[in-house]
């Protein structure tokens, strides 16, 4: 794996930023615009318990379509997901085991992908559930256009907890020579909540999320992993994909 580009290092060098630089989960739309109010490398902790972390990456030679395809197919096989972070990532596999006959984005969203990796040196295992766009407001026309840009959206819980932590996207568009990425993460705080369960059981998961509130190291920790995984699957993608792409 390449050395942590210079902006990430950069991110991890200023220290937290003030929150209003980087959006709200209500105001994720703001991932379609170029805004000179928000910025494109760094992670922000509110009083409320809440983090929010942003990186970007360039993918030289890939396309939106590349990544939904990557998405859709890298969680069938666990050999497959260590590939796109060989030092961090463990295990990979769907919660409703392989489903090779399905197609586009169909192969993830509305799916759920139990994985094993270390964010820093913490072993964590977490359930990734895969959801439409459209339920975070990013409803922009280009997404209705595969080779120009997609979003891929997931809520992040606890596999061995009936709790849910946070919501990550990733947006990619089309730019000249590949595309770009853009991601963000609203973990902790307000996002931390029950997943499934009865009242007693909420309840008891509720007061026990109240106070999730991620760390500077913890903010630092994903920020850094997703630099590192994103860039790299820059690196392979377009190769993998030329090979694999119609499995």
């Amino acid at each position: 794996m390449a050395p942590l580009a210079a902006h990430a290092v950069g991110a991890v060098a200023r220290g937290p930023i003030a929150p209003v630089r980087l959006p709200s989960l209500a105001d994720a739309a703001a991932l379609h615009r170029a805004d000179a109010s928000t910025v494109e490398d760094g992670y922000a902790l509110l009083d409320s318990g809440e983090a929010r972390i942003a990186i970007h990456t360039p993918m030289p030679g890939c396309t939106p379509e590349m990544v939904d395809w990557w998405f859709g197919w890298h969680s069938d096989d666990a050999d497959r997901y260590k590939l796109w972070h060989p030092g961090a990532h463990v295990h990979a596999a769907w919660a409703d085991g392989p489903r090779a006959e399905l197609r586009g984005r169909a192969r993830y969203v509305g799916r759920t992908s139990h994985v094993d990796e270390y964010l820093g040196s913490a072993l964590g295992r977490f359930a990734i559930s895969f959801v439409d766009p459209t339920r975070l407001g990013l409803d922009d026309p280009t997404l209705r256009e595969p080779a120009e840009a997609t979003v891929v959206c997931a809520r992040v819980g606890l596999v061995d907890w009936p709790l849910e932590v946070g919501v990550l996207a990733h947006h990619v568009r089309r730019v000249a020579g590949g595309a770009e990425m853009r991601s963000r993460f609203w973990l902790g705080g307000p996002h931390a909540a029950p997943r499934s369960g009865g009242p007693i059981a909420r309840h008891a998961v509720r007061a026990a999320a109240r106070p999730l509130r991620p760390t500077r190291d913890d903010a630092v920790d994903l920020l850094v992993h997703c630099a590192e995984e994103m860039a790299h699957l820059a690196r392979f993608l377009p190769a993998i994909h030329a090979q694999f792409g119609t499995d």
